[in-house]
């Protein structure tokens, strides 16, 4: 069950490959996502030699008045992922342009997991094909549709 999804990262970016991911939350974090709260919005992921972390997504306590006063919604939360898929992953961001990011965090046999996909940005104009091709192939459905009934 997806609990938070990234809507801009698939139009903003061309997703090469994906991967998944455990997470390390605090509990009152866990509760918070469960009940729908946080955004993935401006979020990326960055990889160095201890392991990988979540930058800049946002997930508020699921009781601001029974947290610190210090917890800073947006910290870095570190990502749980096999020494090998560390290792390929490093590898990979070495070819200029791409960029992790995440695109959901779901709930998987009482676990909170992240969707991680390695990718690389897309300009301007190609949003716009994207848009155009999008909106074809609605409309190719939308007469389809209209000629069934017949």
């Amino acid at each position: 069950m997806t609990l938070i999804h990234n809507k801009k990262a698939l139009r903003d970016y061309e997703v090469i490959d994906k991967f998944e991911a455990g997470i390390e939350l605090f509990g009152f974090e866990v509760k918070s996502l469960r009940s729908g709260q946080g955004s993935l919005a401006g979020s990326y992921v960055t990889v160095n030699p201890f392991g990988a972390i979540l930058q800049k997504a946002n997930i508020p306590p699921f009781q601001a008045q029974n947290v610190s006063e210090d917890y800073d919604p947006e910290r870095p939360r570190r990502l749980l992922f096999h020494k090998k898929e560390l290792v390929s992953l490093s590898q990979k961001l070495g070819t200029p342009g791409l960029t992790l990011i995440p695109i959901s965090l779901y709930n998987r046999r009482g676990l909170i997991k992240v969707d991680v996909a390695l990718a690389r940005g897309r300009k301007k104009h190609d949003k716009r094909e994207q848009i155009k091709k999008r909106d074809e192939e609605r409309n190719i459905e939308r007469e389809i549709k209209q000629n069934v009934r017949f």
